[in-house]
């Protein structure tokens, strides 16, 4: 499956985001996708992830209570709503898919095998 993502831009602090991850190609089998965010000097991590039947999710501490990651599976769609964005959540965002069960879900990137190529996301204080 490949990824790309859109949506990314710059921001105020306060004010929010929504990226979006278009998937294509015909998967081997189901895969759940997730939203990673690399900064300068820190390892990528994940800040929030989905099932492929999308009743899970999982969600780094950094997005607990202000992000919300979800997905249209008719139109192969998953999406990260950032809200009261702070100049912490600047990076880039990655989405990544990894194969797995319809109701699995994994924060591990080591379990993510398709990424795609960025999306900037800027946030001026």
């Amino acid at each position: 499956v490949q990824l790309a993502e859109s949506g990314g831009g710059l921001v105020q602090a306060g004010e929010s985001l929504r990226l979006s991850c278009a998937a294509s190609g015909r998967p081997s089998s189901t895969y759940f996708t997730g939203w990673f965010r690399r900064q300068p000097g820190k390892e990528r991590e994940c800040v929030a992830a989905i099932s492929w039947n999308g009743d899970s999710t999982r969600y780094g501490d950094s997005a607990k209570g202000r992000f919300t990651i979800s997905r249209d599976g008719a139109k192969n769609m998953v999406y990260l709503q950032m809200n009261n964005l702070k100049p912490e959540d600047a990076g880039t965002y990655y989405c990544a898919a990894g194969p797995g069960g319809p109701n699995y879900v994994s924060p591990s990137r080591f379990e993510y095998m398709n990424w795609g190529r960025g999306a900037q996301v800027t946030v001026s204080s």
